[in-house]
């Protein structure tokens, strides 16, 4: 079992809502599923062995559902339940992700994601399926060209994943970016 980054699905499921409703937009729950799909298959390939929350997704008709989230909100009352929020880092993967696909709606992102291999795979093999985190990483850990990412609707993960910006003394835009260290010399 892979560590998490978030304790729950819900602390990812609240962050989407309060993202739309700030951005004025009613979060649909097919798109709410679609956007923690995508989150956890581009974590997956960005988190370095780790998930960012412990979640099954599974092959439905419609698409991708965390089968939680879909029981949860399955009735018209909104439950209580308790959150926490997200980490910055995983806010700042969060943001990067609903820049790029937030603006899309529920049917363009249901069709994009129902002709991927990761679902289409799970979903041939029967209601309910499991779509596994190995097969989420293969796919979207595969390298792709710009004019392939245009075709077939899947950036790279690395295109997903804004630079984190921040100012400089002089109060100019600067990207940043994790250090990381060389190698020693031998």
């Amino acid at each position: 079992m892979r560590s998490a980054e978030c304790d729950s699905v819900f602390d990812v499921v609240f962050w989407f809502i309060d993202r739309a409703l700030n951005d004025g937009e009613y979060l649909q729950p097919q798109k709410l599923h679609r956007m923690l799909y995508l989150s956890q298959a581009y974590f997956v390939v960005l988190g370095r062995g780790k998930v960012l929350m412990p979640a099954t997704f599974i092959a439905h008709d419609s698409g991708p559902i965390e089968p939680n989230v879909f029981r949860l909100f399955a009735s018209n009352d909104r439950a209580y339940v308790e959150h926490l929020m997200a980490p910055d880092t995983v806010e700042h993967f969060l943001d990067s992700l609903w820049r790029k696909f937030g603006h899309h709606s529920a049917e363009y992102l249901t069709r994009m994601i129902k002709s991927q291999e990761p679902y289409a795979e799970a979903h041939a093999n029967g209601p309910r399926t499991e779509i596994t985190l190995t097969a989420m990483a293969r796919f979207y850990g595969r390298s792709r060209t710009d004019s392939e990412a245009r075709i077939d609707g899947v950036p790279n993960a690395r295109m997903v994943l804004k630079p984190r910006m921040m100012r400089s003394q002089t109060g100019e835009p600067v990207a940043v970016k994790p250090w990381v260290p060389g190698r020693a010399p031998k």
